[in-house]
């Protein structure tokens, strides 16, 4: 099934889309990547999701990506004696390590890394923000704050800590469970929550060991601060604009979306753009014409994937979701001021051989007016460097390994197949050309530009760049 559009969609599941008819009903609605929600999922639940996306992978023959996304270090507060509290602006309120009930001047905080972390002057965010305290006085043992705005203070509300460098890594004791269990099922992503340094990463990579690769998701400030170290690391980006509009003026998230999207694709790693895409449509068959414009600003900065949270997860209308996100995305790139958005963004290739084969590949498809660019790819450098050019004609990556198309299903304007390795140079010709006819990129009489690595089966060696016209039956013609 040939997509109409280059962007990516990554559709959540959850209990509004988790048995197999809705999976494919959303696959054939438009979703290419499934998201697993690990915060509210459990290992079964997730070992079921997989089986229910791999057999609709078969059905439909094509590869399905499919994300795990990590809890990450929940910060909450504890429990009050009346469940919830009024406060009153300028009023002191105190955090401590007391774990009696709280009340209307304090409340227990059973995370001893902030009471000692957190200095005078630091913001804490309680509420996704709707509470604001700021730090008089501390002793590694309570925090006395000063409440700045809001009033409202209740049961396990989550702590952000927008000016605070917490010495803990983004993975806590329910991460590296949940880990070792979607690495066991076979997932192709993992996205790490709440990253603040580079350092964060390693752990996950640790275990990892090249069994999924992993997405980093900028969410905190620290994390902003230190993006080109976090890109260098990570195999993707996510713009969680959720948690990072909370720690951060909520004015500053869409140049942060901007400057995260194009770092990302200076350096050729697929970005996602998430939260709140078409929020009303978790109750609304129609989003509102801001949200579409939302949507529609992600495709023109050239972000790979666009993601729906609730929307597909729990909404009233998740398949009516992902087909809108699709109807969106496809008139965004048939607008013609798109090509001239995206070439204006696009960087210069690194100085290498396997990038200046990607960037000659591009040039000549434009220039000659190919029909597609095939790649040979096992490790899948190679189609992220093809996808980084952002031509205008369709990229088709041909791999032998499913794993490999499995997680190029993220990439901007990457059509995965998945093929056998070609034996010698005129066996990837014809298997290229044919694959190209067979899908509905090219028709007889056509040409598709060709870039592989020789000697075959060498990964990384991308150095080769071929133009083949295809025959009246698919048929390499040399």
């Amino acid at each position: 099934m040939r997509r109409s559009r280059k962007v990516k969609i990554l559709a959540t599941l959850g209990p509004a889309s988790s048995d197999e008819v809705m999976i494919r009903k959303l696959f054939d609605a438009g979703a290419d990547v499934f998201r697993i929600n690990m915060s509210h999922t459990d290992h079964d639940s997730m070992r079921t999701l997989v089986g229910r996306i791999r057999s609709v992978e078969e059905a439909v023959g094509r590869p399905i990506g499919i994300l795990a996304d990590l809890q990450g270090p929940k910060l909450r507060v504890g429990k009050f004696a009346n469940g919830k509290e009024e406060l009153s602006v300028g009023q002191t309120f105190t955090l401590d390590d007391n774990p009696d009930l709280g009340t209307s001047s304090r409340v227990h905080l059973p995370h001893p890394e902030i009471l000692k972390s957190v200095q005078t002057g630091h913001r804490l965010l309680i509420d996704d923000g709707k509470l604001e305290l700021r730090a008089t006085k501390t002793d590694g043992k309570s925090i006395v704050c000063t409440v700045v705005a809001g009033t409202k203070i209740s049961d396990k509300k989550g702590v952000s800590l927008p000016d605070t460098d917490l010495p803990v890594g983004a993975l806590t004791e329910k991460d590296r469970k949940d880990l070792d269990a979607v690495l066991e099922t076979g997932v192709d992503w993992v996205a790490l929550s709440f990253i603040q340094r580079p350092e964060d990463l390693a752990e996950a990579r640790k275990i990892a060991q090249g069994r999924a690769l992993l997405l980093s998701k900028i969410e905190k400030p620290q994390a902003v601060a230190r993006l080109a170290e976090i890109i260098e690391l990570s195999d993707a980006l996510m713009v969680a604009r959720g948690d990072l509009g909370v720690e951060m003026p909520i004015e500053s998230v869409p140049g942060i979306q901007k400057q995260i999207t194009r770092a990302a694709r200076r350096a050729g790693k697929p970005v996602v753009v998430a939260t709140q895409m078409l929020e009303s449509m978790i109750t609304a068959l129609v989003p509102t014409r801001a949200e579409v414009s939302d949507v529609a600003t992600a495709v023109f900065e050239g972000a790979d994937a666009v993601m729906l949270s609730a929307e597909s997860a729990a909404g009233q209308y998740p398949v009516e979701s992902v087909a809108t996100m699709d109807r969106i995305a496809q008139q965004v790139e048939k607008d013609p001021t798109y090509p001239g958005i995206i070439n204006a963004q696009r960087s210069q290739p690194e100085a290498t051989g396997a990038d200046a084969i990607s960037l000659a590949a591009r040039e000549i498809a434009e220039t000659l007016k190919l029909s597609a660019i095939v790649t040979y790819t096992a490790s899948g450098t190679t189609g992220l460097r093809a996808a980084r050019e952002r031509p205008q004609v369709p990229v088709i990556a041909l791999s032998p390994i499913l794993a490999t198309a499995r997680r190029l299903s993220l990439l901007w304007g990457t059509h995965c197949v998945v093929s056998p390795d070609a034996v010698d140079l005129d066996d990837m010709v014809d298997r290229a050309c044919n694959v190209a006819f067979n899908e509905g990129f090219a028709a007889g009489g056509d040409r598709v530009i060709i870039t592989a690595g020789v000697p075959l089966r060498t990964p990384g060696s991308t150095n080769m760049l071929r133009i083949a016209y295809v025959g009246p039956e698919g048929k390499g013609s040399r």
